[in-house]
């Protein structure tokens, strides 16, 4: 077959350039299709990169050289590290971004990309091998061609807009739906599900009173996303907060018949951890306000986004309840908040690769696959385009497991339990949280990309330099030995249990930081403050990683068990039918996978671990 292409990327959101842009890293001929290019790497919904668990997605892109935090980085007009108080494991790094800056900064990254070609139009069937997907049909008739194809419809997949009881076809305000794709997805006989999302209305900035409302600045000290960054490069700024009050609930709850979703109008499910303001008003009835982030949109437009009331309300009700809040009395919005409805496919039709177990040569990436958030969305871009690219160059698949990484947690969540509402990150998704930290993402990752030949020569010596001072900084500190009695002298208050201990060794208790360690041994200060600072947080963790990696050792060896694609559930005896149905349907990769399946039992997961050993020994 004559192809065009190695890869096709549909769709120019968050998932498609990533996917694009690791496709082309991972040397393959990629083309990413997309219905305007003028609006690739657009923030369909709020201004924001990052945040809790989000951020540490955004910092594992970056460590395999990926788009979305350096794009962050460069578009970056607020940064603020969340949970600043708590430890390393669960904070968040997270930016404020001028959206002009941030398509910019994308659409650079893409046109820097050698081996990436952007074609304009609309993807409207797929060339079928047989059962395999090996190219793409457009709207104006013509045909792509290339071994693996990567799909990326975000809110598209025959995408609903409602503002109240007015419905109309769209996949975002101004752009059309992809039915005809829909339709063809059909054909395959995948399980599909709606989901809803929702925006807020975006607000003049003019007309807001800033001087009645809290203003919050950013960190003196940001924290940003890329390993490569050194510092912000736009000016910063602040945000506002406000609260609803008792008028606007009532307003609210005066209209829910008018609300698209308590109107019925919607089927979808929506996000529960991100809920609309009428979702706010039902749910939590005894609160009496809720909190407003009122966030610039970017440092040339006046335009204010109000994070917390996304909404499916009619025009005026939104006018009204909006102007009853503190700070909105005159406030003119510039773009109603409205719902939107799309079809997402059950992720658990998918492989680890992201590639459909029953389409082989098609791979599915973001909201088609039940997340939401720009973050969940580029991080399954990277895994898909990195897999279709080395499918199609004949290499062997990567994959990421919840040990080393948020990806493999998401990964593993999607395709073993499947969703049933949107899919978000969440540091407490993560059973091995205190060693995916967002610092380390580049000492977990970077390697496994330089290995798979996605990192570029930059990040490579930037890297490699950093783990030659962070190795340094350690074997100084191992080389420091001091006593109790030592550290008393030096105004270090310890036990006085006689035991000698290494600096490394010292970092981890809470009373004793870099500096004073210095103090005692000069020698210390000849490292960097990044590097100072890395080295504490990995001397925090050390004692709880090596218990963690212990446990982590004992889990995988039963869990890396292959278990055979076409493995024959129903004549294993000892299983409920339940479980059968569910394994059936799950098509779990590794025992690790089936143990998560849901209603999986120890007695369960033993009769199939009994059963793979000895069909292997039969085959030894």
């Amino acid at each position: 077959m004559k192809r065009d292409f190695d890869v096709i990327v549909v769709g120019g959101g968050h998932a498609g350039t990533d996917a694009a842009h690791a496709a082309a890293r991972a040397g393959a001929s990629v083309a990413l299709v997309t219905l305007r290019r003028e609006t690739i790497g657009v923030m369909s919904c709020n201004p924001a990169i990052g945040g809790l668990g989000k951020g540490h997605l955004v910092r594992e892109i970056d460590a395999l050289d990926g788009v979305m935090g350096r794009a962050a980085d460069a578009a970056g007009i607020q940064f603020r590290l969340l949970n600043r108080r708590k430890g390393p494991a669960v904070q968040g790094p997270r930016a404020q971004a001028d959206r002009a800056a941030y398509m910019l900064a994308v659409q650079n990254a893409l046109v820097e990309r050698p081996g990436l070609s952007v074609i304009e139009g609309e993807a409207t069937d797929f060339l079928m091998d047989g059962a395999r997907v090996v190219g793409l049909s457009l709207g104006d008739g013509s045909e792509i061609r290339a071994a693996a194809t990567v799909l990326t419809t975000g809110t598209f997949l025959r995408g609903v807009i409602h503002i109240g009881d007015v419905s109309r076809p769209g996949g975002r305000v101004g752009d059309k739906p992809s039915v005809r794709l829909a339709e063809r997805i059909d054909s395959f006989g995948l399980a599909l599900g709606r989901l809803k999302t929702g925006t807020p209305p975006r607000i003049d900035g003019k007309t807001i009173d800033w001087s009645a409302v809290e203003m919050q600045p950013g960190d003196a000290d940001p924290t940003l996303f890329s390993f490569l960054s050194k510092a912000p490069t736009l000016r910063q700024v602040a945000c506002g907060i406000t609260h609803t009050n008792e008028r606007t609930h009532d307003i609210i709850r005066g209209n829910l018949g008018r609300s698209a979703m308590y109107g019925g109008h919607i089927d979808g499910v929506g996000p529960r951890y991100c809920p609309s303001i009428e979702d706010k008003i039902v749910r939590f009835a005894d609160k009496s306000s809720h909190q407003i982030f009122l966030e610039p949109e970017g440092l040339g437009t006046d335009t204010v986004y109000p994070n917390g009331i996304s909404t499916s309300l009619p025009a005026d009700v939104q006018e009204d309840y909006v102007r009853s809040i503190r700070g909105l009395a005159a406030a003119r919005i510039e773009q109603p908040g409205y719902a939107i409805e799309y079809d997402f496919v059950d992720p658990r039709a998918l492989r680890r690769t992201l590639e459909l177990r029953e389409v082989p040569g098609l791979y599915f990436a973001g909201q088609i696959n039940g997340t939401t958030g720009y973050e969940e969305a580029a991080a399954q871009g990277l895994v898909a385009g990195l897999n279709a690219a080395r499918a199609a160059l004949g290499k062997e698949p990567a994959t990421f497991d919840r040990r080393s990484s948020y990806i493999g947690v998401m990964i593993d969540d999607l395709v073993t339990r499947g969703v049933t509402e949107p899919y978000r990150m969440f540091t407490s998704r993560a059973e091995f949280r205190l060693s995916l930290r967002a610092d380390n993402a580049d000492q977990r990752l970077t390697p496994f990309g330089v290995a798979l030949g996605i990192v570029g020569e930059d990040r490579c010596r930037a890297f490699e330099a950093k783990a030659r001072d962070l190795a340094a900084a350690r074997a100084n500190l191992e080389a420091l030995t001091l006593t109790p009695r030592e550290l008393r002298a030096a105004g270090i208050d310890v036990a006085a249990d006689g035991g000698r201990r290494s600096g490394f060794d010292l970092l981890s208790f809470p009373q004793i930081d870099y500096a004073m360690l210095a103090s005692i041994a000069p020698g210390l200060d000849v490292h960097a403050p990044d590097v100072r600072e890395q080295i504490s947080r990995d001397a925090l963790y050390a004692r709880y990683l090596e218990r963690q990696e212990r446990d982590a050792a004992a889990i995988a060896r039963d869990e890396a068990e292959a278990i055979p694609d076409h493995f024959d559930y129903a004549g294993l005896k000892g299983l409920s039918n339940e479980l059968r149905d569910k394994l059936e349907r799950a098509r779990p990769e590794t025992l690790g996978q089936a143990a998560r399946v849901e209603g999986m039992t120890p007695a369960a997961l033993t009769l199939l671990l009994a059963r793979l050993r000895r069909a292997r020994r039969k085959l030894a």
